[in-house]
């Protein structure tokens, strides 16, 4: 008995769940795991779609022989060479001497970087080439930064199943249900896809907004990508929502609120203001502690909302370094098109309030700074009133210009 799924009349998803690991690449947690997908093509030639990481080699094997059944194994094809697609690929090697390796000439690169012996064995494709492995042709399309250099997606004409790569993908281990209809996804996937994609890939909108134009002009009828569910409904949804995340569009009208509090204080005002917004009728607002939320939770909100308040204490005369964190990752991952507002603690010298507004101002592009901003001089007072109702009031104004905005000009 093994762990395979059917996904069209010719082909098998032989992937494995990695329920096991804590943190994706060593950096994001995955309290729900991961899936590793990897799809086998059975036509007049036996085409496999990607490996799956080094430590689930020998399941991967096992499904894979499972559904050969006694015939070798004629292609892989590699659409991405990261180690948790790409480590794999060694094992195969060794047990089909005679494997054809189908990838880009970056992708061969990288692979004797790590120290495959491939010699021989390669057949270099680029934009535009095409496969036929019996009645399935295969298409290639270049897909470079989404989110190495080398990578490319397949498209198989004949059935219209796109091989999305990491593209498409999702945090979270696939527990049988293969396909995006079996799950509620807005219920129980759609935050782990969106903390995926800011994370992984959203510093390269400009390379998936080239994609999502060359996938424009192919007739899909299916996404398998290397993580996460395969989509065979609803797929205008999910490509929707990485149009909005590319082009660094607020998925939602709704408020961030990071606070960093040592004492609770800084909290207090945070608390204060949220509770305004509220009464204000914008309940549409998420609060995060910065020294107790990932930075990589941080960022996918910051995808989703159109408008971020900032409150931090003044910590050895300079941001909150928790906090100093999280804006390092907004430049990073290149973040832009939001509205930040400002609150700033301090009891003998408050400084953060001026640093975060010079760190937007300087390393981040395109973001808007509300002139309102509240200072807390050690705790929260009655004197702060006035100050945090303009808070409240200006971030209510922006929504409500951004609202006339996009009925004038459509964005």
């Amino acid at each position: 008995m093994y762990n395979v799924r059917k996904v069209t009349e010719d082909l098998y998803w032989v992937g494995v769940n990695d329920k096991r690991i804590d943190l994706f690449e060593n950096i994001f947690p995955i309290p729900r795991g991961v899936s590793y997908n990897s799809y086998l093509l059975m036509d007049e030639k036996t085409v496999l779609f990607d490996t799956v990481d080094w430590s689930y080699a020998r399941e991967l094997i096992d499904n894979i022989q499972s559904v050969l059944k006694g015939r070798e194994l004629d292609y892989v094809v590699v659409n991405h060479m990261e180690p948790d697609h790409g480590a794999s690929l060694e094992a195969i090697l060794e047990l089909f001497p005679n494997v054809k390796i189908v990838s880009t000439e970056k992708s061969f690169m990288i692979m004797r970087q790590f120290g495959f012996d491939i010699e021989g064995k390669e057949i270099e494709v680029k934009e535009g080439d095409s496969m036929s492995f019996g009645k399935h042709n295969i298409a290639f399309v270049e897909a470079p930064m989404i989110h190495w250099p080398e990578v490319m997606v397949s498209f198989d004409t004949t059935n219209g199943v796109l091989f999305s790569a990491d593209a498409f993908g999702t945090f979270g281990s696939l527990d049988g249900k293969l396909f995006n209809d079996e799950v509620n996804f807005d219920r129980d996937w759609i935050d782990d896809a969106r903390r995926y994609y800011t994370n992984i890939v959203g510093k390269y909108g400009p390379f998936v907004q080239a994609l999502l134009a060359k996938a424009s002009t192919l007739d899909i009828k299916m996404i398998a990508p290397l993580h996460g569910p395969v989509w065979r409904s609803d797929i205008p949804y999910f490509i929707d929502k990485y149009d909005k995340w590319s082009k660094y569009e607020p998925e939602e009208e709704a408020v961030m609120i990071a606070y960093a509090s040592m004492y609770g204080n800084t909290e207090k005002a945070a608390q204060a203001l949220a509770s305004k917004l509220c009464d204000a009728g914008m309940t549409n607002v998420v609060m995060y502690d910065v020294s107790r939320t990932d930075v990589s939770q941080l960022i996918s909100e910051t995808f989703r909302v159109s408008h971020v308040v900032l409150a931090s204490v003044t910590y050895n005369l300079g941001i909150y370094p928790k906090m100093h964190n999280y804006l390092m990752d907004l430049k990073a991952l290149d973040v832009r098109n939001r509205t930040f507002a400002l609150i700033e603690n301090g009891s003998w010298a408050p400084q953060a309030g001026d640093l975060m507004e010079e760190f937007l101002d300087q390393e981040v592009k395109l973001m808007d700074i509300l002139n309102e901003r509240m200072l807390v001089t050690s705790a929260l007072k009655e004197a702060n009133e006035h100050e945090m109702d303009a808070i409240a009031e200006g971030i209510l104004d922006d929504m409500q210009k951004r609202r006339e905005a996009i009925e004038k000009f459509g964005k």
